[in-house]
């Protein structure tokens, strides 16, 4: 070999699945790299010699899942009795208290195993909206940065920002707010260091100021132009529960997606958390211009915000994705569990015949990556990124099940047994690799204790 030579990258085959959501694939697939090469069909064989081979007869394979809208932190306050049976702004100020206590060695634990958890549920790519700084907590978007390259998973870390606290008419105190001009230092600073926009990335920045009632237009207008500029996304809360249009049409004499048109973010650059709150003329309007929308199905249920009009938006144009949200508003983050509960809502809502599990799942996968702006991930096919994930069916709820697919999502699975991102595997045989979970169990409980016991 030449010195200017790189050896070629080794071909694994992935033969024989139980079943597979793709096309054309029934023998398997070919991970060459990071890479999928080639889709193997029911009873043939690769096109080139394969260095190892790995039977995946027992296993269900779907693209790695992808969440678009987490709040990792919250994992430290699942449960909690101050916030439990409450709406969205009261149970936001019944929690804020106590999140003004994070340090960064919580946040290190919470962002740890919140990022383990979606693992082990078959994500791949993990967005969260990091949004609070209280001080000391600075560097957040790096502690982030760092615990997702030790894991191995695929992120999106959105630089978070609340401006507008109790004193300006907003919802938090001031002890986690920053100023504008400390915030869009900050954005820089991070894009510049983190952000990688092209196609197979590990790490991708969006920015993302908390909502239209806790940031200055100045900073959501900012945020815009400095997107534009790095090549990046734009992601915050819209249209959640009916109080935040109230408020907008309060302060701004606006409803909240003419506030997003006047600063800006109507753009296909921008995806939403929940969307809930839209007429038929705000749904056409997100439609034409592209913004995608992440549907939050658990969360909007625990908090009884409302539901997504998921099949209206999807007809209109936008991509639709789904997301766990916060681990306070939904007490999980398991991205499998929320593709059952999106089936189970916009069934209720649009009919049985409506909403079937592979659109749901495709919400889980493709939809998700468009939301995040990547076309590299999100299906199973010949040069898209080796993301998957694979389960089995050998629990006593898969018993008596006939389509694999199907009793993946309407059976409750919750835990896959193998997951690889960009070719390497990240769990096996339900093990996360690289990190022992009662340990980090012990740890991360602790870390909850201390954030409640600190005066």
């Amino acid at each position: 070999m030449r010195q200017d030579e790189t050896p070629a990258a080794r071909r694994l085959w992935l033969r024989n699945p139980l079943a597979i959501l793709a096309e054309g694939a029934g023998g398997g697939l070919v991970v060459q790299g990071s890479r999928i090469a080639e889709r193997v069909p029911v009873g043939g064989a690769p096109a080139a010699p394969v260095d190892e081979i790995v039977d995946v007869s027992r296993h269900v394979v779907v693209p790695g899942l992808v969440n678009t809208h987490h709040h990792v932190f919250q994992t430290l306050t699942r449960a909690h009795p101050a916030a439990i049976n409450k709406p969205l702004f009261p149970w936001l100020r019944a929690l804020y208290p106590y999140w003004a206590r994070l340090t960064p060695e919580a946040f290190r634990l919470a962002t740890r195993l919140a990022y383990t958890e979606l693992l082990l549920s078959g994500c791949t790519t993990a967005a969260d909206h990091h949004y609070l700084y209280p001080r000391g907590l600075e560097e957040a978007v790096d502690i982030q940065v760092a615990e997702a390259r030790a894991l191995g998973i695929r992120a999106c870390v959105t630089r978070g920002s609340m401006s507008l606290s109790q004193k300006d008419g907003g919802l938090p105190p001031e002890s986690v707010t920053q100023d504008d001009e400390a915030i869009l230092a900050d954005c820089e600073r991070v894009l510049g260091l983190f952000h990688d926009p092209g196609p197979g990335a590990m790490v991708q920045v969006a920015l993302s100021p908390c909502s239209p009632f806790a940031v200055t237009k100045r900073l959501m207008r900012e945020s815009a132009a400095l997107a534009a500029a790095h090549d990046c996304r734009l992601h915050t809360h819209l249209a959640e529960t009916r109080d935040e249009t109230d408020y907008c049409l309060s302060v701004f004499g606006q409803r909240p997606l003419d506030y997003l048109e006047e600063v800006g973010w109507l753009t296909s650059r921008t995806w939403l958390a929940h969307g809930i709150h839209f007429d038929d003329g705000e749904v056409a309007r997100l439609g034409r211009a592209g913004v995608g929308i992440c549907h939050c199905a658990t969360s909007n249920m625990v908090l009884a915000s409302g539901f997504c009009r998921t099949c209206e938006l999807e007809a209109a144009g936008s991509p639709v994705g789904l997301g766990v949200d916060g681990s306070a508003s939904n007490d999980a983050s398991n991205l499998m569990e929320e593709v059952r509960h999106a089936l189970m809502l916009n069934r209720l809502t649009y009919g049985a015949e409506a909403i079937t599990h592979r659109d749901a799942l495709r919400w889980a996968t493709e939809g998700s990556a468009r939301c995040l702006g990547r076309d590299d991930i999100g299906r199973i096919a010949e040069g898209r990124e080796a993301d998957l994930a694979l389960f089995t069916l050998d629990e006593l709820r898969f018993s008596g099940s006939h389509d694999p697919l199907a009793a993946l999502v309407l059976c409750g699975a919750s835990r896959a047994d193998r997951v690889m991102v960009a070719g390497a595997w990240r769990v096996i045989d339900g093990r996360p690799l690289g990190v022992d979970p009662e340990s980090l169990r012990e740890a991360h409980g602790r870390a909850a204790r201390d954030l409640f016991s600190t005066s």
